[in-house]
């Protein structure tokens, strides 16, 4: 009764006891299967770099041991937001006038549409050819093509159309390996040749790398027989 009365006088009341909680113990050797999927991932992508990174080191860099051609070929690259020439569209178009003043091919054929703004890239590239001198008769555009495989694929055609059926291809010197890969398919006669920067000594960013590792890659698993030519 004194314990009762007490507790009625202080108005306080006994602390209840909360269940612990148990926690299961994680054992090693269990992972989840999150875990899992990302390791497999992560190892995926591993290979499949691996093996961008070699086939780029086989890529051929041409199949013929000419030295002129019908037609130098220059590829597409973007023009800046306001249609003027990037520094890199600038070194492809100085790579190309130089070699055709050298006599290297009679005509230019630049290739690219507007693949990533409004501009079209080969009619780009071609006002910047016409303003350095070369004549509108030795100036050809194809304004389609959406990537590089397409770049090969209707420059192609234009050129057979026209009875050409050799051509130096003009292109930044980290796109090189894939344009050799998918030059490679091409019913032409064909050498590679790389455009080198407009300031001596400036390197290819790791941007640039790491996307055309990328490219690289979307085209050894996929686009290498999903995105043929068309006959």
């Amino acid at each position: 009764m004194a314990i009762a009365s007490s507790t009625r006088q202080t108005g306080r009341r006994a602390p209840s006891r909360r269940p612990r909680r148990r926690y299961k113990p994680i054992e090693l050797g269990q992972k989840p299967w999150i875990l899992r999927a990302s390791l497999a991932t992560f190892s995926l992508v591993v290979i499949w770099a691996g093996w961008a990174l070699i086939e780029r080191r086989l890529a051929p860099t041409g199949n013929t041991s000419r030295d002129h051609f019908d037609a130098i070929l220059v590829l597409g690259t973007p023009a800046d937001a306001d249609g003027n020439p990037t520094p890199k569209q600038q070194a492809r178009v100085t790579e190309a006038v130089r070699e055709y003043e050298r006599g290297v091919a009679p005509r230019i054929l630049f290739t690219g549409g507007a693949a990533h703004n409004q501009f079209v890239e080969a009619d780009v590239m071609a006002g910047t050819a016409a303003a350095r001198g070369i004549p509108p008769s030795a100036i050809f555009v194809e304004t389609k093509a959406m990537d590089t495989i397409q770049n090969a694929c209707n420059s192609a055609r234009i050129m057979q159309a026209h009875g050409w059926h050799s051509a130096e291809i003009v292109t930044g010197g980290y796109q090189l390996p894939r344009a050799g890969m998918i030059f490679a398919n091409s019913p032409l006669d064909w050498r590679l040749h790389a455009a080198p920067p407009l300031q001596p000594g400036a390197s290819v960013s790791g941007t640039d790398s790491a996307i055309e590792i990328l490219k690289t890659m979307r085209y050894l698993i996929y686009a290498s027989w999903a995105e043929r030519c068309e006959s």
